[in-house]
């Protein structure tokens, strides 16, 4: 099977390249200059896609910069709103299907438990609300769509939270985190592995149970603050960087865009529907970790 990929050489996308090796898929990345969601136009976009002739596509294509975005909705909207629509269009217009990636800011945060795929929605921000309305083109399309709702995404490439503790702890003694925010951090290659299983299945069955709105993150939940020590931990472990943790609140640490106190989503309909559940959080950070303390051991060396 062959799945086409949306976007830069982003985490998504470097994760769907490296595990479609692994799991013998032909994974085909298509991002700008050839696909440009930044001025969304459906002949060009159906073109850029069409060439690959691909069996399924995943859209990875996003303005991921959470702050920026408040400064540029304009290109939020353009690239996570019309464009996610027009990409969906293109899949409908070849025939395939298409899992499109969105993520937890399309939820004001405010729920005390996880978010399941019924609940309300209330962005709090551009990017969230930019995301919300991909969805919706997506939805609307009529295209043969799942859309993956996912949250905290770190691997070992690209720019996460991850990479940036460690090589701030390589400078300082101590670092303040976040620690009342609540989320469920998710490894890309995880996530990846969901996408390429998703993919499958909707080519594989009509089954009208595996389309529509599903949550994808890692298992269990924390804090950012719990976040950062389970890395310093899992860094130590490989004689990585490791600094204290202070616990800062979400005041101490103002923003552009508002955070949701609360990113915790509900895996329970992706296990049901489609089989998979991705692995605990904790399980799947520390060979990511441990793959990033080798890359600085080996720059330093």
């Amino acid at each position: 099977m062959k799945i086409l990929v949306t976007g830069g050489p982003g985490q998504l996308v470097l994760s769907m390249a490296e595990r479609g090796r692994a799991l013998g898929y032909e994974v085909v990345a298509v991002g700008p200059p050839v696909l440009d969601l930044a001025q969304p136009d459906d002949d060009a976009i159906y073109a850029a896609l069409t060439v690959a002739q691909p069996d399924a596509i995943v859209n990875a294509a996003a303005h991921t910069a959470v702050d920026r975005a408040e400064s540029e909705p304009e290109l939020a909207f353009a690239i996570n709103g019309e464009g996610a629509g027009a990409v969906a269009r293109a899949a409908k217009r070849l025939g395939v299907p298409l899992v499109h990636v969105s993520t937890d800011y399309v939820f004001a945060g405010d729920k005390c438990e996880p978010y399941v795929e019924s609940d309300p929605t209330g962005p709090t921000g551009v990017y969230g609300a930019s995301k919300l309305v991909g969805e919706e083109a997506v939805l609307a399309s009529g295209a043969d769509a799942a859309v993956l709702r996912t949250a905290w995404v770190y691997s070992p490439f690209g720019n996460n939270f991850v990479k940036t503790m460690l090589r701030l702890a390589s400078s300082r003694d101590e670092l303040s985190v976040v620690a009342d925010q609540y989320g469920c951090p998710t490894n890309a290659l995880d996530l990846a592995d969901v996408c390429i299983a998703v993919a499958a299945n909707l080519v594989a069955s009509g089954n009208p149970a595996m389309r529509g709105v599903f949550h994808a993150t890692g298992q269990g939940e924390g804090t950012w603050a719990d976040f950062a020590e389970a890395v310093f931990a899992a860094s130590a472990a490989e004689g990585g960087p490791s600094v204290s943790v202070n616990r800062i609140t979400t005041a101490q640490y103002p923003t552009s865009a508002k955070r949701p106190a609360n990113s915790r989503l509900n895996g329970d309909k992706l296990a049901t529907a489609h089989g998979v559940r991705l692995p605990a959080w904790q399980t799947s950070l520390v060979p990511v970790v441990a793959r990033l303390v080798k890359e600085i051991q080996e720059n330093v060396a």
